[in-house]
């Protein structure tokens, strides 16, 4: 059965917003938090492992994750960005890679199904610092005018009745 393609427009129409995901690379090692139902309770699950692929394809993007299970059992998981059953993603730690792809992983065992930990100066970190706040102090003012214009909209609209 081939999946379908959802816009942000039909996504919206099923209860999705939009997330405040941590932006992350292939290579990447990321912790995300599953929700599980079991029965009739619902739990968080964690599942950690490395990104080995990101498929962009609008509101039906997806990326794969592998972990490396009990007995050296690889275990991947396709997860769609938009998805319900994520409630968090947790990101750990970068990784050093050359490609787009990292499906030549699968092929590995042990330490080498490993990606290196991408490694960085002092100086390097504190540029990388300066530009999240750069992007925080700029997402801040949009944000507060949009709490702005629904404030105006509220008011306008209790005036009129």
């Amino acid at each position: 059965m081939k999946a379908r393609k959802f816009t942000k427009e039909t996504i919206n129409e099923f209860g999705m917003y939009e997330k405040d995901l941590p932006k992350f690379t292939v290579g990447d090692f990321i912790a995300v938090s599953l929700k599980v139902k079991e029965g009739g309770k619902e739990r968080i699950q964690v599942f950690e492992g490395d990104v080995i692929a990101i498929k962009k394809n609008g509101a039906s993007s997806t990326f794969t994750i592998r972990k490396i299970g009990a007995n050296l059992v690889p275990v991947e998981r396709v997860l769609p960005f938009y998805s319900p059953l994520i409630d968090k993603i947790k990101f750990i730690r970068s990784g050093k890679r050359r490609r787009a792809k990292l499906y030549y992983m699968r092929d590995r065992i042990g330490k080498a199904a490993k990606v290196q930990e991408k490694v960085m100066t002092k100086e390097q970190k504190e540029l990388q610092a300066k530009k999240k706040q750069a992007e925080q102090v700029a997402a801040k003012p949009v944000a507060q005018k949009e709490k702005e214009t629904e404030v105006k909209k509220t008011d306008s609209d209790a005036t009129a009745e």
